[in-house]
């Protein structure tokens, strides 16, 4: 069975940034599954796996522009460190959720200098090829619940 939309696709994957330092991986034994035509994938690798089968292994190389997206320089600013009441222990490469006008959004302190606290929206991949490295382990139907929600289903899912 090959890789198309409303299909759930297990894959192992190594992912290496430009240097070759590996990101991040799938576990072993524990493919990431995914329903594929979703959106649930950057955008670059998804395209590459379309057509695939299992036991299919691959290296796909996505430009920031099929990834996470161009480093927007405007997604960056610089607030004082009373604008984060409540937080103690700020710390560089911490992680925020901060709410927009549209919609919620994760943050990244990139730097603190004395009062001022730089905060990076970009995503932290923005801005960067993806080496991907992908053996696929498994395809099959997705469940109409599975295409209704867009993401998939797996013994441990307890929502409706």
């Amino acid at each position: 069975m090959s890789i198309e939309p409303n299909q759930v696709v297990s894959i192992y994957y190594t992912l290496r940034d430009e240097t070759g330092a590996v990101i991040d991986r799938s576990a072993p034994a524990q493919p990431l599954s995914y329903l594929h035509g979703h959106g649930n994938l950057v955008p670059g690798l998804e395209r590459e796996l379309t057509g695939k089968s299992a036991g299919d292994k691959l290296r796909v190389k996505v430009s920031a522009a099929d990834g996470y997206g161009e480093y927007q320089p405007d997604l960056v600013q610089q607030v004082p460190r009373r604008a984060l009441k409540g937080i103690r222990e700020l710390t560089v490469g911490m992680r925020l959720e901060a709410q927009t006008r549209d919609g919620a959004r994760m943050l990244t302190v990139s730097r603190i200098v004395g009062d001022m606290v730089t905060l990076d929206g970009n995503h932290p991949l923005a801005g960067k090829t993806l080496d991907f490295e992908i053996e696929i382990a498994a395809v099959r139907a997705a469940t109409e619940t599975e295409i209704a929600h867009g993401h998939v289903h797996t013994p441990d899912s307890h929502h409706h």
